[in-house]
């Protein structure tokens, strides 16, 4: 046996015990620096609060987005970050769901949420879009609003006429950036039940 063969023994059997990854975790986003620390980037947050728990870092380059493989409460995961901006992310989110051959169904995205207080959590089992151009977008390409979800409260607008884009594009202020910091680290314990089919759990510890 050669020590080319060696190898790709070795690397099978580091393959195989990992598993197969059973659900993806899709942050929603937009890349770049200017976009670090914004209301709309809450999902980003989120994910690498995730990732910096696991002592992992997302960002492998694959399905258009930033990844990485982690175990979770047990269950084979993919980090997500689509890097595609935030009213493309099904585009990314669909990529790996067909890859893995995971159904919707075992889809948790995490995304911002205007009308809740910064900080605060909600949990669904699924729903419509309801404006969220990022959800809007998974529905759109996947076919399908089954999927749960994680809202993590970024504040409403000053006043009704304030330009939508401006705020959630737009960063916290020290006392909502602490809440988010907080916040952030309780989606993460939320994404660990849910990935062991305890989301009645999370959503009774963590809904808002």
């Amino acid at each position: 046996m050669s020590i080319f063969d060696v190898f790709d023994r070795i690397s099978s059997n580091s393959s195989a015990s990992r598993g197969k990854i059973e659900y993806v975790i899709a942050g929603l986003g937009n890349p770049g620096m200017e976009y670090d620390g914004t209301r709309h980037n809450a999902g980003f947050a989120v994910i690498d609060a995730l990732a910096k728990e696991l002592g992992e870092d997302v960002n492998r380059l694959k399905f258009k987005g930033k990844t990485a493989e982690v175990t979770v409460g047990g269950v084979r995961c993919l980090l997500l970050k689509p890097t595609t901006y935030m009213n493309n992310s099904g585009e990314s989110i669909v990529q790996a769901l067909e890859f893995y051959k995971i159904p919707v169904e075992n889809l948790i995205v995490v995304c911002d949420d205007i009308s809740l207080d910064p900080g605060k959590l909600r949990i669904r089992r699924k729903g419509s879009h309801g404006g969220h151009n990022g959800l809007r977008s998974i529905c759109e390409l996947t076919g399908s609003d089954n999927y749960p979800r994680i809202k993590i409260g970024v504040g409403k607008k000053p006043h009704p006429d304030y330009d939508l884009a401006k705020w959630v594009l737009g960063k916290f202020g020290k006392e909502d950036s602490e809440k988010m910091k907080a916040s952030a680290e309780n989606a993460a314990d939320c994404i660990k039940l849910m990935v062991q089919g305890k989301t009645d759990e999370a959503m009774n510890k963590f809904n808002s």
